[in-house]
Parts: C-alpha cells; structure tokens; sequence
C-alpha cells in the first residue's frame, strides 16, 4: 500500500560504520531508521522510537546484545518487537545462545547488506500476515481464556479470577513451555511496581493453582527460576 507508514527500524552497533551502512541500505527500501552507536542509550531509545525491528550487535562494550535482548524482551511495550543479531562469532553454540534470549535471526559479520535487507522483510512480512489470524481464545488442556472478553474458564465453567491472576494465567498460556523467571514475571504483571518481591509471584502462582484445581499441575515450578506452563499436567506442581 503505498500511503502506509514506513516499518521503523532501529540500529544498535557499537561500530557507527557498519550501523550507517545498515541505515543507508534500509532507507534506500523505504524504512524510516533510527541509528544507535551507544547500548547504553539502546533501551531509552526504543522505548520511545517504538521501532518495529531491532538490529542488534552482540558484540558491545559495557551492554552487549545478548543483554539489551533479555531487556527488551522483558519490557511489555518492546517484549514482541523481532530481534535481528549482527555478530562476528559464528559458531552454533553462539547462535543457538542467540535464539534462546529471543532473537529471531542470526546474521554473522562480514554480512551482505542485501541478504540482510531481504531478512528485514521476510520478517516484517510473516508479522504482518500472522497479525489477522493471532488466536483471541488461548487453550491449554481444559484451561480457556478469551483475551477480547477477558475470560477464563475451566472445564467449560467461568473461572473466577483476579485482574492480576487472568494477567499472571494469560501470560503463562501465551508462553507456554518456556520458562519465565520470577523477575520477568514480575516486569509483565505487575509492571515494576514498587514493594512488589518474588513472594508476591509465588503467592498468585499458589492462589492460581488452588483455583485450577485438577489442571493445577499444569503450572510447573523450576526450581530457583521461576514457573512454566505445561503441555501436559505433571504430577508436582509444588512451589
């Protein structure tokens, strides 16, 4: 569509030739591009460039990528936003390291610029056509909640719950069979309040569980970290 807003793409590469690079080439396509030289200044920025992909070097001093990663992919309003990681460490372990904070993509320098252009889109593309089908109604055994009506039930039967226990369940559904620790938990729930501690999550977790009652095992407990939605019930779903 010719009168839709340009994707906003931001770049955070502590070496301000390559990032200048990057930026010409995705301006040439159309993107409106937002450069950062500083990670320090990384999440500042995107908090209010709101970009639509981030392309993030791994390798930075001070903050390197893997860590502005994990802090965006903590922030509610960043937490969705596709992450790109430029790097010059090109073994599996490294890649896989990558994947696993949140990336969507790993691109090993030297890179062609055409092939990361052509990334950039593939990605944008698959967002914009998963956008009209993203499920409104998550299941999880005999678990439902409709997102839009901000309902939940259970076997069928509307299930009673809190403000902060239908965010703590729709988030545990959203991501299920990836642990979210205490303190991401904590940033998506309750959003940073203050005087909130990793009790607090335990104690929802607990009054959650007590709630769902035979389909309470679904909330797996990693020890030390925090909880998991599972596929299927375990049989220890203590905390």
């Amino acid at each position: 569509m010719p009168d839709a807003k340009p994707k906003k793409i931001l770049v955070v590469d502590d070496e301000s030739d390559v990032s200048e690079l990057v930026a010409y080439h995705l301006k040439a396509k159309g993107f409106q591009v937002e450069v950062v030289n500083n990670p320090n200044s990384s999440i500042g920025t995107a908090r209010s460039f709101l970009p639509d992909l981030v392309i993030l070097d791994v390798m930075m001093p001070d903050l390197n990528g893997i860590q502005i990663c994990r802090m965006l992919r903590a922030d509610p309003k960043l937490k969705k936003v596709p992450v790109i990681f430029l790097t010059a460490k090109a073994e599996e372990n490294d890649r896989v390291k990558g994947l696993e904070t949140g990336a969507d993509d790993y691109i090993c320098k030297p890179f062609s610029t055409k092939e990361l252009v052509l990334r950039v889109q593939t990605i944008l593309r698959r967002l914009s056509e998963g956008a009209a089908t993203e499920p409104k109604l998550l299941h999880v055994g005999q678990i439902s909640i409709d997102i839009d009506r901000h309902e939940a039930s259970l076997h069928g039967k509307p299930l009673e719950l809190t403000a902060t226990e239908f965010k703590l369940l729709h988030l545990l559904m959203e991501r299920r069979g990836r642990v979210q620790t205490r303190e991401h938990l904590l940033i998506n729930v309750w959003k940073y309040d203050t005087g909130i501690e990793t009790r607090t999550v335990d104690t929802h977790v607990r009054r959650l569980r007590e709630k769902l009652g035979a389909e309470a095992g679904r909330i797996e407990t990693i020890r030390g970290v925090g909880y998991r939605m599972a596929e299927r019930k375990t049989q220890d779903s203590s905390s």
